[in-house]
């Protein structure tokens, strides 16, 4: 049996740190973007990058839809945004897979 040494707590359940949970998974930058929306009175959902441009969800696959992902800085995105930039990525994959397949089928196939 191990005697406690004073000052040290005893091993048992450890605790939830401090801001563990939903706010911890929120992004300094989306905290100031949501902070900076109330104080403005507007929603807390981010539209404008949509009137900027070819939103991601719109962009064709290829290489400019993969330059706009790896520059994306994913601490700034809402969590819409994150969503887009996720099924963007994703779509951008199973692109470059099909390349990849008829690569390979072009390379197996008999001259």
């Amino acid at each position: 049996m191990q005697t406690p040494t004073p000052g040290i707590p005893a091993a048992g359940p450890r605790r939830p740190e401090p801001g563990a949970g939903v706010l911890k998974a929120m992004s300094p930058g989306v905290v100031d973007f949501l902070f900076r929306q109330l104080v403005a009175g507007r929603p807390a959902e981010d539209v404008q990058w949509e009137r900027e441009g070819v939103s991601l969800a719109a962009q064709p696959e290829g290489a400019e839809l993969a330059r706009r992902l790896a520059e994306t800085d994913l601490e700034a995105l809402t969590p819409v945004e994150l969503f887009h930039y996720v099924r963007a990525a994703q779509r951008l994959a199973d692109w470059a897979e099909g390349l990849r397949q008829a690569g390979v089928a072009r390379y197996c196939g008999t001259p």
